[in-house]
C-alpha cells in the first residue's frame, strides 16, 4: 500500500471507532436526559457492549501495524498526518494497556453507579451510593496499574484529562493558589457580607429563565441547527460530531442566576466543540487536547464574560423582561454586583469566583486519598465536611449538599476536578492576550456582539484542536509557560473594587 492509502486506511479505521464513541455517547446523553428509571440495567449492558467493541476494534493489531508503517514513512507525511498519527499513537498505546473485558465491565458499573447516585443524591442517602463508588474505586485503582505511573496511581487517572500533569505537580499550584485566595477571601468577608437584595427573595419561572439561557446561547455563537438545550440533574456539554454538540443546564426557581451561569459555562465548552477545524472532522484531531484548556473556554466565557459589567449593561432590559415585574427597578450595576457576590457555598457549581477553586481543592484531596488507598469510601462524608469547615468555614447539613453534589465520581471521572482550578489559571492567561488583541472587546460586549471574541477564540484555541499539548498551547498563544499570576491579578482587580478594599 502507498503512504497515501496506509493513512486512508487509519482514517477510516478510527474514523468507524469513533462513530461508536458518539453511539456511546448518545446512549449517555439519552441516560442523563430522557431515559426512565427502570431503563437503567438495560442501557448499562448497552453501554458496556459498544464500548468493548469500540475498545477491541481501535486496539486490533491491524491499527498497530498501520501506525508502525505510517511512522516508518513519517517523512512523506504532511505535518498535520504525522501529528495525527502521533496523537493516534498515544491513544492506542494507552488502551491496548487495559483488557477489553475490563474496559466492559467498567463501563456497566459506571452505568450502575449513575443510577444509584442520582437516587442517592435526591434523598441525600450516601449509604445508597456506598458500595457502587466501592467498586469503582476499586476499578479506578486497577486501570491505573494497567496504564503506569511512576508516582502516584491518582497520575495514571489525571493524565487521561490533563495530559503529562501528576499529582505532585496540581499540588505545587493548588497550594499556594489555596494560600492566596483564602487571604483574599478573608479580606472580603472582613468588610462584611454583601447584602441579599430584596428582589432575590422570590421564585423566578422556568420558562423564562430557560428561554433567557437560549437568548445568550445564540448571541454567543452557539449554533442550535448543531445543537440543541435540554435540563438534567448535573449540567453538562457531549459531543457526538462538531455539526451535533448539545449542552444542559439546570434551573432553580429561587435563583435568576443559576441556570444562565450554566448555560453560559456548557454554551462555551460547545463553542470549543462546534470550533474544530472542518478537515479534523472524523479524527482524533477534532478533540481538546486537555480538560483544563476545555475549561478556559467555559469558565472564560461564564465569568469573565458572564459576570462583567459590559454583559450587564447590554442583557439587563431583556433580563428584567424576561422576569417582569419582578426586577422592576434593578440597575446593572445592581445585576453585576448581584451575580458576583463573594459568600462562601456548599454547591461548587453555584460557587462564586473568589471561592470555587477552594471547591476544587477539596475534591482533588479527597479523590487523592480514595485512589492512594489513605481514606475509606465509607469515611468520604466526614473527610469531606471536615474539609468543607477548614476551606470554607461552612457546615454540611446533609450529603446531597456535601459529597454527593457532583456527578463526577458516578461516571468513574477521578482526575477531572483539577482541571477546573486549572482552567481558570489557563483562561485568565490566555484573556490578557485577548485584551491586548481585541482593544475594542469590552465595547463589543457592551453591545452583545461577541463574534470577535469567539473568531479569536476559533483561530488561537479551538481550531488546533489536538495539535499542541496544553502547555504549549498556553505558551504558544501568550508568549509564557502557564502561570497563576494572571489569574490572581484578575480576582483582585476585579474584586478589590467590587469590595472596596485592596488584596
Amino acid at each position: 500500500m502507498t503512504t497515501s492509502e496506509l493513512l486512508e486506511k487509519l482514517k477510516a479505521t478510527t474514523g468507524e471507532v469513533i462513530d461508536l464513541r458518539a453511539a456511546v455517547s448518545v446512549l449517555h446523553w439519552d441516560q442523563e436526559v430522557f431515559m426512565p428509571p427502570k431503563g437503567g440495567p438495560a442501557r448499562g449492558r448497552q453501554l458496556a457492549t459498544l464500548s468493548a467493541i469500540a475498545h477491541r476494534m481501535f486496539t486490533a493489531e491491524e491499527t498497530g501495524e498501520l501506525l508502525n508503517r505510517l511512522e516508518e514513512r513519517a517523512d512523506e507525511l504532511r505535518n498535520d498526518d504525522r501529528i495525527l498519527v502521533r496523537e493516534t499513537r498515544h491513544d492506542y498505546d494507552k488502551a491496548t494497556k487495559v483488557p477489553a473485558d475490563f474496559v466492559e465491565r467498567f463501563t456497566q458499573e459506571q452505568s450502575k453507579a449513575y443510577e444509584a447516585w442520582t437516587r442517592a443524591r435526591r434523598d441525600s442517602d450516601f449509604a445508597a451510593f456506598q458500595p457502587h463508588l466501592e467498586t469503582i474505586v476499586e476499578l479506578l485503582r486497577q486501570k491505573a496499574e494497567y496504564l503506569g505511573y511512576a508516582e502516584s496511581p491518582y497520575d495514571a487517572l489525571l493524565d487521561e484529562y490533563e495530559r503529562d500533569m501528576t499529582a505532585s505537580q496540581v499540588r505545587s499550584v493548588f497550594t499556594p493558589l489555596a494560600a492566596e485566595q483564602s487571604e483574599m477571601i478573608a479580606r472580603i468577608g472582613a468588610t462584611g457580607p454583601m447584602p441579599t437584595p430584596a428582589w432575590l427573595e422570590q421564585d423566578f419561572d422556568e420558562a423564562a429563565q430557560l428561554a433567557f439561557t437560549e437568548q445568550v446561547l445564540r448571541d454567543m455563537g452557539y449554533d442550535f441547527d448543531a445543537g440543541r438545550q435540554d435540563k438534567s440533574v448535573h449540567p453538562f456539554t457531549i459531543n457526538f460530531d462538531m455539526h451535533d454538540v448539545r449542552v444542559t443546564t439546570r434551573v432553580d426557581p429561587r435563583d435568576p442566576f443559576s441556570a444562565l451561569t450554566g448555560s453560559i459555562h456548557e454554551g462555551g465548552h460547545a463553542l470549543y466543540e462546534q470550533g474544530f477545524a472542518a478537515g479534523d472532522q472524523r479524527t482524533v484531531l477534532a478533540e481538546a487536547i486537555s480538560l483544563g484548556i476545555h475549561e478556559s473556554q467555559s469558565r472564560m466565557w461564564e465569568n469573565m464574560i458572564g459576570r462583567s459589567l459590559p454583559f450587564w449593561r447590554h442583557y439587563h432590559a431583556a433580563f428584567l423582561a424576561a422576569h417582569a415585574p419582578r426586577l422592576d427597578g434593578c440597575a446593572p450595576d445592581d445585576l453585576y454586583r448581584a451575580v458576583n457576590r463573594v459568600a462562601p457555598s456548599l454547591i461548587r457549581v453555584e460557587a462564586d469566583e473568589c471561592t470555587y477553586n477552594l471547591h476544587v481543592v477539596l475534591c482533588f484531596e479527597i479523590e487523592t486519598a480514595l485512589i492512594e488507598g489513605t481514606l475509606k469510601v465509607a469515611d468520604v462524608p466526614e473527610a469531606w465536611n471536615a474539609k468543607m469547615k477548614q476551606y470554607l468555614g461552612l457546615d454540611v447539613p446533609d450529603d446531597a449538599h456535601g459529597c454527593l453534589q457532583d456527578i463526577h465520581w458516578s461516571h468513574g471521572s477521578m482526575g477531572y476536578f483539577p482541571t477546573y482550578a486549572l482552567g481558570n489559571l489557563y483562561a485568565a492567561q490566555l484573556f490578557e492576550k485577548i485584551e491586548a488583541d481585541l482593544p475594542a472587546l469590552w465595547e463589543d460586549v457592551a453591545v452583545g456582539h461577541f463574534a470577535p471574541l469567539l473568531g479569536w477564540l476559533r483561530a488561537n484555541v479551538h481550531q488546533i484542536g489536538r495539535r499542541m499539548l496544553p502547555a504549549q498551547l498556553i505558551e504558544h498563544v501568550t508568549g509564557r509557560a502557564p502561570e497563576a499570576q494572571p489569574y490572581l491579578d484578575y480576582l483582585r482587580n476585579k474584586y478589590g473594587a467590587l469590595y472596596g478594599v485592596p488584596l
